[in-house]
């Protein structure tokens, strides 16, 4: 079961019903967004080809998480692990205009713990992400790039304006290859640039075992000093995508909750009252 969530859950995302105002904010414009950034982004999410992608704003908040983020339509911006394509959708087409949108993903070959076949699986949905959204957009493929993360041209390097990872941070965790991941993704960002983070997260008193990735969650203050530790600082942090009903201690983890009920229809309606997963929101700004 886990196996199969590795990529699909992780990298096209869960979402989550709570929200609450911005706590911990250090960075004075985080958040803030000019009216003619905020009509384009509404018009983006209002377009008919999102009437079924639509049904999880509610759960993911696009707009305030990337007024947060602070996207702009001018802007590089580049997507990790974009998976089914659901934030790319709102960013392909919100950047298509003015700014430059890239989708970034990590070579499967380099996670040996993955079958063969389900690595090849997901070459083969890196290498086909770009004609795959093209069809979806009506954007061409050229202007929706995809690079696995050992191979991002030199090109790109101090390029880019914000760098988002989107619930992915616990598969690079354990999986070991956040520290690289990071890197080649620091590498292409511009002195001032931001990168956004939204994660699973574990409770503070969650021990080092549980909160090590395999079950989807991380513990905040343990990734923020990863960040740290890998030439960022934390500017500001938000509960945009918080939710109290989650205790994140779920013996299936993440996938436990909705959209995925690990666990079937074993209470069901249990999982579906807490809905989907506690999260964390943080944005870092590359450091030196």
């Amino acid at each position: 079961m886990k196996l199969i969530q590795t990529f699909a859950i992780a990298a096209s995302a869960l979402a989550l019903a709570a929200c609450g105002p911005e706590a911990g904010s250090t960075y004075e414009n985080a958040g803030e967004t000019d009216t003619a950034t905020q009509a384009a982004l509404a018009e983006v999410l209002a377009h008919e080809r999102r009437a079924e992608d639509a049904a999880r704003d509610e759960f993911r908040n696009p707009a305030e998480t990337l007024a947060f983020f602070e996207v702009e339509p001018g802007m590089t911006v580049i997507e990790y692990a974009p998976g089914g394509g659901w934030y790319t959708r709102i960013l392909a087409p919100f950047l298509a205009e003015n700014g430059r949108y890239i989708a970034v993903g990590f070579d499967p070959d380099n996670i040996e713990s993955l079958p063969a076949e389900f690595r090849q699986q997901l070459r083969e949905g890196g290498e086909g992400f770009s004609e795959a959204q093209a069809e979806a957009l009506g954007i061409e493929a050229e202007k929706l790039p995809f690079h696995f993360g050992n191979e991002v041209p030199d090109a790109l390097d101090g390029t880019v304006d914000r760098v988002l990872i989107i619930r992915m941070m616990h598969n690079l965790m354990r999986w070991g290859i956040a520290e690289s991941e990071i890197a080649a993704l620091r590498d292409t960002m511009k002195p001032d640039a931001l990168l956004g983070v939204v994660q699973h997260r574990a409770p503070d008193d969650a021990s080092d075992e549980y909160a090590d990735g395999n079950m989807g969650y991380l513990k905040r203050d343990d990734l923020v000093a990863f960040f740290e530790a890998n030439g960022f600082e934390l500017v500001s942090e938000s509960e945009i995508n918080a939710n109290d009903r989650d205790p994140a201690n779920h013996e299936n983890g993440v996938w436990t909750l909705p959209p995925t009920y690990a666990l079937g229809d074993e209470d069901r309606e249990t999982y579906a009252a807490i809905g989907e997963s506690d999260r964390m929101t943080l944005l870092f700004r590359k450091a030196g």
